[in-house]
């Protein structure tokens, strides 16, 4: 791929935005690129932690703003297709099976932030920069970009970086909400495998099922939910072999782990 970089390493995938002369901008081709890194990844299988970060000095400045908008912008129909493999990916991004963590390592407008936004988890160096700019050439962020905003920072948070361009740091962001930590950049890829450590050693199928519960829950009333989630207990449960009683709490029984404050071992089941 020409934009994007991609690595898979057992129950990890890295993909990295490759146009650093560009701040890794999103270009037509990028967002094509990702179409493919997020088919090869699940291809593979067995992947239970994707990050997404940049190279360079970058994570990602946001759409390619010549590529994306004004060149195609005569031809209607060119200027849908091309928007529209972007938007694409990013809801593919949101619904992805398995964990998605962003690596923030400098600048995250527009796209970028939306990106931080829709992965489930987000680390980021404190010197990071995020924004919305989009108020500064005459739209308003869109494309999921407002989504982002709303559902990552509280509400005023939210309407002041959309309505007046303003930049937030990676402390900040972490203050707001928009990221789980902020790290010095020269930490920032220890405390992303040290998250990622934490993800590979869960039950792959308990991952995704608690991303979608989580998901679905937020719209409902305690009852629903409630109901919602015994369902989804019961399907784990035959998904994977009554995992949580057979091994997971057997091991408990034995006094083998403490689950408040470490993970059964999936081992024993695998063997």
């Amino acid at each position: 791929m020409d934009t994007v970089k991609l690595e898979i390493d057992g129950p990890t995938a890295t993909i990295y935005f490759n146009r650093p002369d560009k701040k890794n901008a999103m270009n037509p081709q990028m967002h094509r690129d990702m179409h493919v890194a997020l088919d090869a990844i699940e291809e593979a299988g067995g992947v239970k932690a994707v990050v997404l970060t940049g190279n360079g000095n970058s994570f990602s400045a946001g759409m390619d703003l010549e590529e994306c908008f004004l060149r195609p912008f005569d031809d209607p129909q060119l200027f849908y297709r091309t928007n529209l493999v972007a938007l694409k990916w990013f809801q593919r991004l949101k619904a992805f099976p398995a964990v998605t963590i962003a690596k923030v390592n400098g600048f995250a407008f527009g796209g970028g932030f939306e990106v931080t936004g829709l992965c489930d988890l987000a680390v980021a160096s404190e010197t990071a920069l995020f924004g919305l700019s989009e108020i500064n050439f005459g739209i308003f962020p869109a494309g999921g970009a407002s989504w982002a905003a709303t559902h990552n920072l509280p509400r005023k948070q939210a309407l002041y970086y959309i309505l007046t361009g303003d930049t937030l740091t990676g402390k900040q962001a972490e203050e707001y909400g928009l990221v789980n930590k902020a790290v010095p950049l020269e930490q920032l890829d220890a405390e992303t495998d040290r998250i990622v450590g934490k993800i590979i050693n869960k039950n792959p199928v308990t991952l995704e099922l608690a991303k979608q519960v989580y998901e679905r829950t937020t719209t409902m009333d305690l009852p629903t939910a409630i109901d919602y989630d015994q369902a989804k207990l019961w399907e784990l449960s035959r998904l994977s072999g009554n995992e949580w009683i057979n091994v997971a709490l057997k091991q408990f029984e034995k006094r083998s782990y403490q689950p408040g404050l470490s993970t059964y071992k999936r081992a024993e089941k695998e063997s």
